[in-house]
């Protein structure tokens, strides 16, 4: 197979590379400067570690390090050598990774040096051959190792559908699946992106999130990559540090919970981000308030998207003005060669603006799930769309509304609540920042909803007030039967609301 042929991701992302391989790709928030050479021969390094520990065809590294470049190098390195990419949350515990190392049966993992102790020996027990040390300040034995190694490395040669990494899925609802993402799934949807989003040359872009993730890992890394668009590398979110940046920036991704952190910035306001072109928005539903907020500010509308681990981006609001206008509220429209379609339980394709079950195909839906044939099967229509388990409604001109995931929507006395249309009437009340509305058992309705309010800064929430306001306003088998008031909601890494949580906490009553 000639080289021009070759299908590894890596490949496609080493041609978008500057001519100039001594131009900054990566500045860390440390002042450490990493030009494309570095990048170039650091992954060559890693790479050919690799391939030096004779590993079966398809082994899968698993990581679970801090965020560095060095941690992006290994990433891309795994990439180059033709192996899979397993990337694991760094708040996991023990029996969480006991977990995924028996799941996985990775040939290699790679952990922070503190954690060599119980990883090492859960991993061997479980069959791992090596297990490396990676820290995030530049030291651990993966790059002790690696620097013997020759600077120069002929990619490993790929088909579009080999398979590159497994995301596992945050697990909030029963057992965890590894989604199986192939190089071509990555590859099609990074190009879709830059060229719907609008990357330029001389874009600089942020990169303010975890890269465990798909949003961090595969959004904003690769969006950078393919665009050979310098990062401005932030090892954690700060605030104050990031506001610095936006002069010298002009793409920035975040989860709402950023944005809001963000707005909370006396310093934020549209001569701080003048230089700024396209600010993006995801992993979790961001509230009306906080894009107004936003726009207000900074004269800014946040792009707002739709995607998941099994299929990366699906739906977005337009990077450009000709493509249309962003519609706050909305995941925009299908991204191209996305097809999107809203089925009742029945399979039944739902008219315009009917709420229903999201179904999706394209070239970046995975290929299925690790080692579940079964759960696969499920999870597809016979006609090949993927069933996200997310509900929503697609109006007149293709913009897509989630109203909440299917595992989510409560059934009280035989009628449909979805709770993402309750939470919006409360988070409009006076005094409410944001709010969550989750299912219980009911003896009479068989569920019955509460809603969990947590307050702006100095204001009272009524819980008695909330409930009148709203039996005013809705039917009344969608006002919720209880009003708790709380100072904050339990949220996962990408500041997803964590509902089961919420679920198990109140369903007792207490």
């Amino acid at each position: 197979m000639p080289a021009s042929d070759n299908a590894n991701l890596f490949a496609a992302l080493r041609a978008a590379f500057p001519s100039d391989l001594a131009a900054c790709a990566v500045e860390t928030d440390s002042g450490l400067q990493y030009t494309w050479g570095d990048l170039e021969h650091a992954t060559a390094m890693v790479a050919n570690l690799l391939e030096s520990l004779d590993l079966p065809e398809g082994a899968r590294i698993a990581v679970q390090v801090e965020k560095s470049v060095e941690a992006l190098v290994l990433y891309l390195a795994t990439l180059r050598a033709g192996l899979v990419y397993l990337p694991l949350n760094t708040a996991y515990q023990s029996a969480e990774m006991a977990y995924f190392i028996e799941d996985a049966q990775p040939a290699v993992v790679v952990c922070s040096g503190r954690n060599f102790g119980w990883v090492s020996k859960m991993a061997f027990l479980a069959g791992t051959a090596y297990v490396f040390t990676l820290n995030d300040d530049r030291t651990g034995s993966l790059l002790e190792r690696a620097a013997q190694f020759p600077r120069t490395h002929t990619i490993a040669q790929r088909q579009s559908d080999d398979l590159a990494a497994i995301i596992y899925t945050s697990g909030t609802t029963g057992r965890s699946k590894g989604a199986m993402l192939s190089h071509g799934n990555l590859l099609s949807n990074a190009r879709v992106l830059q060229t719907y989003w609008d990357w330029k040359p001389g874009d600089v872009l942020i990169h303010a999130l975890p890269i465990f993730h798909v949003h961090g890992l595969f959004v904003a890394i690769h969006g950078a990559l393919i665009n050979g668009s310098k990062m401005v590398w932030c090892a954690k979110f700060d605030p104050k540090v990031v506001l610095q940046h936006f002069p010298r920036a002009t793409v920035f991704m975040g989860v709402p919970t950023l944005y809001v952190r963000l707005l909370a910035e006396p310093g934020l306001n549209a001569q701080a981000v003048q230089n700024m072109r396209l600010f993006v928005s995801g992993s979790a539903p961001m509230l009306v308030d906080t894009h107004h907020q936003w726009q207000q500010r900074t004269g800014h509308t946040i792009l707002e998207r739709y995607g998941m681990s099994e299929t990366v981006m699906l739906t977005s609001n337009p990077g450009r003005a000709s493509d249309g206008e962003r519609v706050v509220g909305t995941v925009g429209q299908p991204l191209p060669g996305v097809l999107l379609r809203v089925r009742d339980e029945a399979g039944k394709d739902l008219p315009v603006g009917e709420t229903g079950g999201i179904e999706v195909r394209g070239p970046n839906v995975f290929q299925g799930y690790w080692q579940m044939p079964e759960k696969t099967a499920q999870e597809f229509t016979v006609d090949g769309f993927f069933k996200t388990g997310d509900v929503g409604h697609v109006d007149a001109q293709g913009y897509v509304t989630i109203v909440g995931r299917s595992k989510d929507l409560i059934i009280s006395g035989g009628y449909n609540v979805y709770p993402a249309e309750i939470e919006g009437y409360i988070n409009n009340l006076p005094g409410v920042a944001e709010s969550a509305v989750v299912a219980v058992p009911d003896a009479d309705f068989g569920e019955v909803g509460v809603a969990v309010i947590v307050p702006l800064a100095g204001a009272r929430v009524d819980p008695v007030q909330v409930i009148a306001t709203l039996k005013a306003t809705l039917a009344n088998f969608k006002v919720p039967k209880r009003c708790e008031v709380v100072a904050e909601l339990p949220r996962n890494a990408m500041g997803k609301v964590q509902k089961n949580l919420l679920r198990a906490q109140y369903q007792t009553g207490t």
